[in-house]
């Protein structure tokens, strides 16, 4: 077998070296594409013109539209993924237990998982409709409302809608992440807690939650990279609007690169959402020594 020089195996090395310059391609290909879109004069069509430097950027950065979209995508995310851990933990706990039809219960759950993001969002516009959308309706039926509300036609209104229509799609993944980790918890230690006098809330805060917390970070990183870059709810219920008031980055890139011709300025935009994220995962990462040191 071919070694190296401080006497490791190479073969292995051999073996992964194709996999991995294909991937090494396929992210870095792109990448560089988009970085170079963003330095230079993008036709509509995306034929690059005339060097441009950091214009795209400076153009973008002095858009008040900007500025306003990344403070509302930080919104977006930390509503939708911290009200998603709050609903889904209690879910979680519920289908956990013993009783009868938890399997009809489980399913129930997680069926929306299997349906189409822009699907889920067509029916929630038609739900939220002004004249005969199902909430109006039952909100008047109850005497709750005296007229229907124009959910996605009222810029107070809309972003919190899908906010919460984002909390909603959310819950069946991470309820499922929550299950797999209450399943790996042995019941034991709940059976000496009991026996010790320790009340449920305690058991809760004690037993369930540290055990729990792997699988919480696990959700809150993989909800904040898919509801950071999430599309179809916002474009699909309002396109940004009314007035611009509920876009997020990746809708307001779409809204540049596609329907106002500026590829450029678009690119420059994917970027600073890369940054972002990067941000956060490596405050992630370097968070997590300190965790297990307190473990």
């Amino acid at each position: 077998m071919t070694q190296t020089a401080s006497g490791r195996p190479l073969t292995p090395w051999l073996l992964i070296i194709p996999s991995f310059m294909l991937a090494l391609f396929i992210i870095s290909y792109p990448l560089f594409n988009i970085v170079n879109q963003s330095v230079h004069d993008v036709s509509r069509f995306g034929l690059l013109r005339d060097f441009s430097g950091l214009e795209n950027f400076r153009t973008v950065f002095a858009d008040p539209v900007f500025m306003a979209t990344v403070w509302r995508t930080l919104w977006w995310t930390l509503g939708v993924v911290g009200g998603t851990v709050l609903v889904s933990v209690p879910i979680a706990l519920i289908l956990h237990q013993d009783f009868y039809g938890r399997g009809v219960a489980r399913t129930i759950v997680m069926l929306p998982w299997s349906v189409s993001l822009t699907m889920t969002a067509i029916v929630w516009r038609w739900a939220f409709n002004d004249e005969y959308g199902m909430v109006n309706v039952t909100l008047q039926k109850l005497g709750l409302i005296s007229g229907p509300i124009h959910w996605l036609a009222t810029a107070d209104w809309a972003f919190p809608v899908e906010i919460g229509v984002g909390i909603l799609v959310s819950v069946p993944f991470t309820v499922t992440i929550f299950l797999g980790g209450l399943s790996s918890v042995p019941g034991d230690i709940y059976e000496a807690a009991r026996l010790d006098g320790a009340s449920r809330w305690q058991q809760f805060r004690r037993l369930t939650l540290p055990l729990l917390r792997p699988f919480i970070n696990m959700a809150v990183v993989l909800n904040v990279i898919y509801v950071f870059n999430s599309f179809p709810i916002i474009w699909v219920m309002t396109q940004g609007g009314p007035s611009n008031s509920t876009h997020i980055l990746v809708t307001y890139l779409y809204e540049l690169g596609f329907r106002l011709g500026r590829p450029g300025e678009a690119a420059a935009v994917s970027l600073v959402m890369l940054a972002i994220l990067m941000c956060f995962t490596v405050l992630y990462v370097r968070m997590q020594p300190k965790e297990s040191e307190g473990a």
